[in-house]
């Protein structure tokens, strides 16, 4: 075997070995525990709820946006069993601390500051949330915030996942 051809292989092998460890969490497939990733703030106890987990950094106007809309469905669905749980990506306190401070928001945060369950999760974009159901199923995926397009579709499908049985 020539020496062009060893490399192309054994490129081609390490690219097939790192496919798994790279796969994106996608719908029908468990959500990763939360515990052990080295997130900053205090986990809620999500055992048996239907939690919205977004990924979202201070940088991300649409983060922005979602915020205001994102603590309406915390305070409409929280006495139902929802919990939203939003996991900021950046890397340094001060912006996380300032943003929070600006937009209040009325559901928990937590600071991913080494990045480590973005990276087992694979986040397609900023923001991107997660809705999983009772059982820690993802449900659906969401790349992006779209204002009231996104808001409402969230609204139906968190309502579905509240009536449903355990």
């Amino acid at each position: 075997m020539s020496y062009t051809a060893k490399i192309i292989t054994g490129l081609a092998l390490g690219l097939a070995l790192t496919l798994p460890a790279r796969a994106q969490v996608k719908a029908g497939q468990p959500f990763p525990a939360l515990s052990g990733h080295s997130l900053e703030g205090t986990l809620p106890d999500i055992t048996g709820k239907v939690v919205l987990v977004d990924f979202w950094a201070t940088w991300c106007a649409p983060c922005k946006a979602s915020f205001p809309a994102y603590s309406e469905l915390q305070r409409e669905f929280a006495d139902r069993g929802f919990i939203l749980l939003a996991v900021s990506i950046d890397k340094t306190a001060a912006p996380y601390d300032e943003f929070l401070q600006r937009f209040k928001p009325s559901f928990r945060t937590v600071r991913d500051g080494a990045q480590k369950l973005v990276a087992e999760v694979r986040a397609p974009a900023m923001p991107t949330s997660y809705l999983i159901d009772r059982r820690g199923i993802v449900r659906s995926v969401h790349s992006g915030f779209h204002g009231d397009a996104t808001l409402k579709t969230l609204h139906e499908e968190i309502t579905r996942l509240l009536e449903e049985k355990p």
